[in-house]
Order: structure tokens, then sequence, then C-alpha cells
């Protein structure tokens, strides 16, 4: 019988053509590539760059004092005190040398005074009779009418009678001087700076001044200089004083550096001598500015500048593009930035912002930065890449 049965095995696949392969190889080698390089391009970070130069740097003292009259006069009585009874001035007002400020009582001194007077008058009307006497005894001494004991007698009369008149005056020149001690003047030109006297108050020689005067109406600011900043002062250099509540700065010069230093408070004392103006009132806070010297030295942002248990560093981009830590030294800090003494010469690409998340020998790419108000703009070219993440973020 025939074998009726039928072969459903499955058919063998065609082999696939040699060309269709190697294409299909090439277009994933070719993606694999492009990939590739899109990785390592944007692998690299962006930062923002900038080369600061060399700007000018003015080193200045700070401090801060009160307000003071350059020479100030305490003015009280003098001799035997007396009642106020009447003041002239007020404080501010500006008096000339002799002007009378005040007066005291003089009760009691007038009458003494012409008392002195008329001792006075009386002691010089009895001088002038015994001279009189004495000069008539002197013309008849040749004609013998006289003794020789009467006419030497009458010169001795003339002789105390001329001392008694001194005397008198001597007194009367006293008591005047008493009563002129009534009137409170201006020893010199200046400024009522304070006014203690009110009418009716009992004035003692000793007490309480009456007024204090400002001599010429001179100002100045008393400072005190932490000690490390004295020895850069120096008499003649120009000052910028502010006081709380006035907007402006008043021009001064440095007058006096004091010679001592404070053991306690380790602090000096500086003068600033100011002119005159009605704003500055003695006992007002002031603080003051000081230019000691100024240079040329490398400003950077506050945002350029790391600091570690290393120091302060800044991050400096080579010409390969790779990152270089760089040791700096930090003079001080201004409106501008942050001034460097060292580390660096102005000319280098300086990372300013995101350095904290960059490593040091790490490749990037660079943007230059515009650095808002600091004065500071980048010149080194820039790479910017559309597909570029933030600066200093790795994407």
């Amino acid at each position: 019988m025939q074998d009726s049965r039928v072969d459903f095995a499955r058919p063998r696949s065609a082999p696939m053509p040699a060309r269709f392969l190697a294409l299909v190889a090439a277009l994933l080698l070719a993606s694999c590539s492009g990939k590739a390089d899109e990785t390592t391009a944007t692998d690299e970070p962006l930062v923002s760059i900038i080369v600061p130069g060399r700007s000018e740097v003015s080193t200045i003292v700070t401090f801060t004092g009160t307000i003071h009259a350059r020479d100030e006069t305490a003015i009280g009585v003098e001799g035997e005190g007396a009642r106020i009874a009447a003041v002239l001035v007020e404080a501010g007002d500006r008096v000339r040398r002799g002007q009378l400020l005040a007066r005291l009582d003089t009760s009691v001194t007038q009458p003494q005074l012409r008392s002195i007077e008329a001792a006075y008058e009386e002691a010089r009307a009895a001088a002038e009779l015994a001279a009189a006497e004495a000069r008539r005894a002197e013309g008849v001494a040749a004609s013998g009418a006289l003794s020789a004991q009467e006419i030497e007698r009458r010169r001795s009369a003339a002789v105390s009678a001329e001392a008694k008149v001194k005397v008198a005056a001597a007194q009367l020149a006293e008591w005047r001087a008493r009563l002129a001690r009534a009137e409170i003047r201006a020893p010199a030109d200046g400024i009522v700076l304070a006014r203690n006297a009110e009418v009716g108050q009992l004035a003692t020689a000793g007490g309480e001044p009456l007024f204090h005067l400002g001599r010429g109406g001179a100002i100045e600011m008393r400072g005190r200089v932490a000690e490390q900043d004295l020895p850069a002062l120096a008499p003649g250099q120009t000052a910028r004083v502010r006081i709380t509540g006035v907007e402006h700065a008043f021009d001064g010069t440095v007058r006096l550096v004091g010679p001592v230093i404070d053991p306690e408070t380790r602090l000096g004392s500086v003068r600033i001598d100011l002119e005159s103006d009605p704003v500055l009132r003695p006992g007002a806070f002031a603080r003051a500015e000081v230019a000691v010297r100024s240079e040329r030295r490398p400003v950077l942002p506050q945002t350029a500048v790391l600091a570690d248990e290393r120091g302060s560093y800044v991050y400096v981009v080579d010409d390969d593009g790779r990152i270089e830590r760089r040791a700096v030294t930090v003079a001080g800090t201004r409106n501008e930035g942050i001034v460097i003494a060292g580390g660096i010469d102005g000319s280098e690409r300086i990372v300013s912002t995101a350095g904290a998340f960059l490593r040091d020998g790490e490749r990037v790419r660079t943007v230059a930065s515009d650095v808002s108000g600091s004065g500071l703009r980048a010149t080194a070219p820039a790479t910017p890449s559309p597909a570029a993440p933030a600066a200093g973020v790795r994407p």
C-alpha cells in the first residue's frame, strides 16, 4: 500500500543578504557615535568667567567718635559770688571778645564802691593841703620864720598824705575790679556751647560754670582708632566725616594723632579739624573715613572667592579649558567686591560663580560674565551651546 503521509516540517529560513547586514551595522554604529559625541559635549559644565584686571583701590581707616569744640572754655564767677541779675545770651549765639553775657547783683558792692571813692577824694584833698603847706614852709625857710623842725614836719606830712592817696587809689581800683567781675564777659570770640546761668541763681566762685564757650567757633571730631590702624594715620590726611541724621559728608583734615594707646581698650586717639557748620553740634556721634593710601589691585565679585580650611582661593581657567585652584590673599572688601592682595595679577580668567561645584583639573566650557554694578566686564571669548545647562551645574 502506498504511504500517504505528508511532511509538515517547518521550512528553513532563507539566508539574509550580506549587503543588508552591513547597512544595518553602519546605522547602529552611527547612532552610537552620535550619542557618545553628544554626551561628551554636554558633560562639561558651563561656567561664567571674568578677567578683572586692576582697579584703583584706596585703603580706608574707619573709626567713630564725637563732635567737640576745638578750644572749649568754661566761664564762671571770679571773686565773691552773687545772685544773677540778668542773662543776655543763649546757647548757640556767636559772641565777640568782651561781650556781656550775664550780670550779677551789685546792690552790695555799689555802696561800698561809693564809700571807697569818697575816701579817695578825702585823701587826695588832704594830700594837696599838706603839699601846699610844705611848699610855703620851704618858701620862708631862708627868712628863719619857721624852725627847721617845723619845715621838716610839714614835708613829712605831705609825703604821708600822698601815701594815703595811693592807698585809697589802690582800694578804689580793687573795688572797681570787684564791681567789674559782676559783669560776665566773653574772653574771646566764639560760640556759646552751653548756658547754665538762670536769673536769680546764686553764682559762686568754684561752682558750676555759667557758660561754655567754643573759641573762634572751631569744630573738631575726636575719635578712637584701633591699635593696628593707628600707624597708617598722619596729620594732614583728608578725612570724610558723617553724623547721624545728615545725608552729606563733611570734609576734614587729620590734625593730631595721639602718641599714647590705652592699655585697656587698645585704642588710640585722633582729632580731625572740621569747618564750622550749624549742623555740627558738639556731642553728636560721628563716623570718619580716612584714605591712607591708594593702590592698583584686582577686585573680584564675592561669588568668585571661595574659602575652606586651606584658606581663600579662586578657580582659574587655563588655555586648555581646565580648572586650576589658585590660592589668593584677601586685602579687604569694598562695595565693588573683594580686593585681592596676592595670588593673581588680574589677567587670569577667573570663574565668577558656582565655583563650589567644580573640581580642580576639571574641563569646562566658558561664557563671558558681565558683573552688574561692579564695573568689571570679562573679555574672554564665549563658547555658548544651545543645549548647555545652567552655569556651573552639571547636566
